[in-house]
């Protein structure tokens, strides 16, 4: 595949994440539960939190291209373009249930997505174990997050809390794939600043 090939694509992929065309190749874990009453503030809280954790999956899609399209090596092009495909089910999963929750997702998504791109090209750069390294931090936070998601949102949501656990279980196998490939650990100021741009974009991602 040229040069161009690999801009064209990554280009639609952009543009579609971007857009809100994602589509999921496999079912959302939500489908057939009861939408259970929320009250406003209720309503609202489960929105903001799920505005987040669309915002993290329109990083993701970010990352995995950027990486997976500077990566050297043929397996690791591989793995990432399998989890790339299957946090895509995240983001379309999540864009769903803000759409269930009368809510919608946040209005800058194209810096999110233009500032993990660059991030994730950062890493590749540096080689394929250090690139998988970054995965493995990347998803080992991702599971905080997401765990600490379960605590926050209202019980009676449980849609959102079934995509938000299937979420869960899918990062920590990307990490864990990532970590089998090779994947070299982080210096401990890595992963404290990878820990404070999280939270720049969770804290603004909530509102905005």
């Amino acid at each position: 595949m040229s040069a161009l090939d690999k801009f064209i694509i990554g280009l639609d992929g952009a543009l579609r994440t971007v857009a809100g065309l994602s589509a999921a190749g496999r079912p959302n874990p939500s489908r057939g539960l009861a939408e259970n009453e929320l009250d406003v503030t209720e309503r609202r809280h489960s929105a903001g939190l799920m505005r987040v954790n669309h915002v993290g999956e329109v990083c993701a899609q970010a990352l995995y291209a950027s990486q997976g399209m500077l990566a050297k090596n043929e397996t690791v092009r591989q793995q990432l373009a399998h989890s790339q495909q299957e946090e895509e089910d995240h983001l379309a999963w999540t864009a769903q249930r803000l759409r269930e929750l009368d809510s919608r997702p946040s209005l800058l998504n194209p810096v999110w997505y233009a500032g993990a791109f660059t991030i994730g090209m950062v890493a590749a750069r540096l080689g394929d174990a250090r690139s998988l390294g970054f995965v493995v931090e990347t998803e080992r936070q991702v599971e905080a997050h997401l765990n600490d998601h379960l605590d926050r949102l209202p019980a009676q949501d449980i849609k959102s809390r079934a995509i938000v656990e299937q979420m869960r279980q899918d990062e920590i196998a990307h990490g864990a794939a990532a970590n089998n490939l090779g994947a070299t650990h982080l210096p401990a100021p890595v992963r404290l600043a990878m820990r404070g741009m999280a939270k720049v974009m969770t804290s603004t991602a909530y509102y905005l």
